[in-house]
């Protein structure tokens, strides 16, 4: 039994990752549980799933359930390269920063980071980055890999990404979407998924759900079956083959079939912009980064964010500049906000 004062009680702002089940996933692995069905993919959950895949990303859309976000960007990356291959990333996207060297060290990638200002490639980037072909002293460019939305917070437009894709296109290289928090920019771009991945040109998406409610899963979604080789030998190969797909599938079915992806991404990221305002009244804190999805940056003294990390969880995003970042999440409240804006200007004053 906890007291409502409990640290287990508090929503904090370190990542979207750390709230809940949403109840309508919990219910549809409920659902699934009953009965004996075939393993390995070949259950209804999963044949459903592809025509939900197929109704949002169109009909040559294939969709292969994965464990986690790291699984499908390496099976992804992997299925899009050859062993000599290079890919273009952020120097801040997940698979360089987060992913302890998965790309490199299980699909035997080489990753190219790439320094931004907001997270985000731009096809001047890319050429400038992108060379070498056809020497053997050099990896050779073969993906972009872009993260949705950003893992600053911003989003790329489908303008963006279609220009991102052409670039990548007429260079002979594949365009790749760590889309961890896809709905987040969906939903602040006010477009269908379709709109930024395959309409735009993109060749194949991670597609993320635990961020946006699901208990785990996500997908590698490919939109140009020419753009892969291998993907069901690569997925089973790394480990992300799973036996009881059902459940897996089940949780993204219930998430995509109806409007639930949209209404958690949209109230997420209603919560970001809240969080902001109720930030920016406290006198000291200085917004960095556009708020677009669901993730506020700021800058606030370090002895302030180590007396208020006792009271709220969050994340340091850069110690030498004392940026932080806080996450909304599908369950954040407005009295989440107003308590953490109260700690926050408690703090600020002592």
């Amino acid at each position: 039994m906890t007291s409502p004062t409990d640290p287990r009680h508090v929503r904090g702002f370190a990542s979207d990752n750390h709230a809940g089940v949403h109840p309508e996933i919990l219910a549809a692995i409920t659902a699934a549980n009953g009965g004996h069905q075939p393993a390995y993919g070949d259950d209804r959950e999963t044949a459903r799933l592809r025509e939900v895949m197929r109704r949002h990303f169109g009909e040559q859309a294939e969709t292969y359930p994965v464990f986690n976000g790291t699984g499908a960007n390496v099976v992804g990356l992997q299925a899009m390269s050859d062993p000599w291959s290079a890919v273009l990333c952020s120097a801040t996207s997940h698979i360089h920063v987060d992913e302890c060297g998965a790309a490199e060290k299980v699909a035997g990638l080489k990753l190219i980071p790439v320094p931004t200002a907001d997270g985000k490639l731009t096809p001047e980037l890319v050429d400038r980055y992108a060379w070498g072909w056809g020497d053997p002293h050099h990896a050779q460019p073969k993906v972009v890999s872009i993260t949705q939305s950003s893992e600053m917070g911003t989003v790329y437009t489908p303008e963006e990404v279609a220009a991102l894709a052409a670039c990548a296109h007429e260079r002979g290289m594949l365009l790749h979407m760590d889309g961890a928090r896809v709905s987040n920019a969906a939903a602040a771009l006010d477009v269908p998924l379709r709109a930024f991945t395959t309409d735009a040109g993109l060749d194949v998406l991670s597609y993320g759900g635990t961020k946006n409610g699901l208990m785990v899963g996500e997908a590698v979604v490919v939109l140009d079956p020419g753009a892969v080789r291998g993907m069901e030998f690569l997925r089973k190969m790394g480990m992300q083959l799973a036996s009881k797909m059902r459940f897996l599938s089940a949780q993204l079915v219930a998430l995509l079939d109806g409007d639930l992806w949209l209404r958690n991404a949209t109230h997420a990221n209603a919560m970001a912009q809240h969080l902001a305002s109720a930030v920016r009244a406290v006198p000291g804190v200085r917004i960095t980064q556009p708020v677009q999805a669901n993730a506020v940056f700021a800058i606030i003294p370090p002895d302030v964010a180590a007396r208020l990390r006792e009271r709220y969880a969050f994340s340091t995003w850069d110690e030498r500049a004392g940026e932080v970042r806080w996450m909304c999440a599908f369950d954040t409240t407005e009295d989440d906000i107003a308590g953490f804006a109260k700690a926050l200007a408690e703090e600020m004053s002592a």
